[in-house]
């Protein structure tokens, strides 16, 4: 309940600044040494934020039904704490306006969902995905951590806004920033080679986590790649290009894996890191065109690419949600038949 109306406040303000494009924002007195606590709603946060809200809400009740054959096994507790900071995660990873911010949400998103893919943590395959995943995501922290520095640096605060007013950086520095976030959000948004973890958290986590994680938590990578590009003034034709092989490439692995796997979940997940490919493909382009002044090209490939974030949000967490009504019957035909074959 909490989650679906948490969901639900949150999306008049998003609908309104992505209809009218003029952003919100607050701003609040916070600990001197990190800057003040500043979170806003633009038009980029707006058309994250969207799918975020809308299919959290629709996992939040999903998941009331599918977690309530566990009330026996387990407190069911701790696993809807963590699914609320999950989300409450997400949410500040695309409305903070500051680095620190930005990290401790990062953060926090991370964290929670490793408590939500340990959820059956007495299986030995679910620990090692949890295992997995937590070293992956703490491995592209790093290279957050050193991109953020780097323009903390440049612009003399830790602010968004005064890394959008430094000084045109030099064309190493900027590609070289460029370079650490595509490595530590690409770890987040599951392109090759960063991506295995994918493919053993989402079999292992509860099936309305599964669909959190890849139909909105891998677009947090995307969303940071594109908040960050926008701080490095013109792009170089290579990151376009860079962009759009790694799109590539994760695009062919992810559905040439897809092929040959026999778990359900395991197949989604492979579909993920290529659609992941697909829609940093068209990224890609559509930086290539803005570097080299064809901007019909980067119109067009940021809008294929920015549709498909919205495409296989729905998509994506319709099919696990269709997954997960498919194992919990199954679940039940098999406890309610071993129950009669013990009477009998």
């Amino acid at each position: 309940g909490g989650a679906v109306l948490g969901c639900l406040l949150g999306l008049a303000p998003t609908l309104r600044v992505l209809l009218s494009g003029t952003p919100e924002s607050l701003r609040l007195t916070w600990d001197a040494s990190h800057g003040a606590f500043c979170v806003e709603v633009d038009a980029l946060s707006a058309f994250f934020l969207l799918p975020v809200l809308g299919l959290s809400a629709l996992a939040a009740v999903y998941g009331s039904d599918y977690m309530y054959a566990y009330r026996h096994e387990k407190s069911l507790g701790g696993p809807w704490f963590f699914f609320n900071l999950f989300v409450a995660g997400m949410v500040l990873v695309v409305v903070a306006r500051t680095a620190f911010l930005f990290l401790v949400a990062w953060e926090v998103m991370s964290v929670a969902a490793y408590f939500l893919v340990t959820f059956e943590h007495e299986k030995a395959e679910v620990r090692k995905a949890g295992w997995v995943y937590l070293i992956a995501t703490h491995l592209g922290v790093a290279f957050l951590f050193l991109a953020f520095v780097l323009l903390g640096r440049n612009a003399g605060s830790l602010e968004f806004e005064a890394f959008r007013r430094m000084p045109a950086l030099a064309a190493g520095s900027s590609g070289l920033i460029f370079v650490l976030a595509l490595v530590g959000f690409g770890a987040k948004a599951g392109l090759v080679p960063f991506h295995v973890w994918l493919p053993e958290a989402h079999p292992a986590a509860p099936s309305h986590v599964s669909a959190l994680m890849s139909g909105v938590m891998i677009k947090m990578g995307l969303y940071g790649m594109l908040r960050v590009v926008t701080f490095l003034g013109p792009p170089a034709p290579w990151w376009g290009l860079t962009l759009a092989g790694f799109g590539l490439l994760t695009g062919l692995v992810g559905v040439a894996l897809a092929l040959y796997q026999r778990d359900v979940k395991r197949v989604l997940a492979y579909s993920s890191i290529e659609n992941m490919g697909l829609i940093s493909l068209a990224l890609g382009v559509g930086l290539w065109g803005w570097a080299s002044g064809l901007y019909v090209v980067a119109v067009l490939g940021t809008t294929a690419g920015l549709l498909h974030v919205w495409n296989h949000a729905l998509m994506k967490g319709l099919m696990f949600f269709a997954v997960g009504s498919v194992r919990h019957g199954r679940s039940e035909e098999r406890r309610v038949g071993k129950k009669c074959r013990s009477r009998w």
